[in-house]
């Protein structure tokens, strides 16, 4: 379906980055990973995502938290793939605490790699969509872009910025054959979440089952984790002419946690 295309994912050296790479390469996309390890520690998962499915996988090393580390990854990526089709603006830093003892240092380093990097990446990609009459921008926002969670302000604030930023995209892209649109997922399968998920079931002598419900109390009323694949599965989709009606929207894949 995307064979030809190229797409970019900032954050997708591992978790739900990558589960979102590997599922545009499955489409016949050519992909430039992205994140701060070495090109030497990618590069098995390079080979094997390459090997995979037949295409042309790149990484970039490259930190996004000045305008000029985002300058450079995309002159990088233009490098490696003839085309950049698809920008999916997935790097993300958080800190934790709560907003007296939040430091400045950490809120301008969550707004440029949250917010200031999205932007610009759109602003570098979006002329060569125009020229080409087709492209497709995502913004990884959250549940936590609608709702709000104590001692993380950070993440709070830029996620839900990224929905105007997605609106606002939108609605200069109208008629162009170029979409964008915020993927809102909730808690999902990631080795950050496996691995907390496995220390609750050390700490408090749990089974795999009842950590997960324990670890989601509060949030998923379906006591479930959201497949890492599955959100590239929809991914793929609003990539696909099915999709070419839907822009500007924020698609939740969240177990109904903000149904509630």
């Amino acid at each position: 379906m995307l064979k030809g295309k190229g797409a970019l994912v900032t954050g997708s050296s591992n978790g739900l980055g990558l589960a979102m790479a590997r599922s545009l390469a499955g489409a016949g996309c050519d992909i430039v990973l992205h994140g701060l390890e070495t090109p030497q520690q990618m590069a098995s998962t390079v080979e094997e995502l390459s090997s995979a499915f037949d295409v042309e996988v790149s990484y970039v090393q490259a930190d996004l938290a000045t305008p000029a580390g985002v300058d450079a990854l995309i002159a990088t990526a233009r490098d490696y793939v003839r085309t950049l089709d698809v920008l999916i603006n997935n790097a993300v830093v958080r800190h934790f605490a709560g907003i007296e003892a939040f430091s400045l240092e950490h809120w301008n380093n969550a707004l440029a790699v949250n917010l200031t990097a999205a932007f610009r990446a759109i602003q570098l990609t979006l002329p060569g969509m125009r020229e080409r009459g087709w492209g497709r921008i995502f913004n990884m926002t959250s549940v936590y872009g609608a709702r709000a969670v104590a001692n993380r302000v950070d993440y709070v604030t830029t996620k839900t910025a990224l929905l105007g930023l997605t609106r606002s995209v939108a609605i200069e892209t109208l008629n162009q054959g170029i979409t964008c649109n915020a993927i809102c997922p909730g808690s999902v399968l990631t080795p950050n979440i496996d691995g907390r998920i496995n220390a609750l079931m050390d700490e408090r002598g749990l089974n795999r089952s009842d950590a997960v419900r324990e670890f989601l109390k509060g949030k998923q009323p379906t006591g479930e984790l959201v497949d890492a694949a599955h959100v590239g599965e929809m991914v793929v989709f609003l990539c696909g002419p099915a999709a070419s009606q839907i822009t500007g929207a924020m698609m939740p894949i969240e177990g109904g946690w903000l149904a509630g």
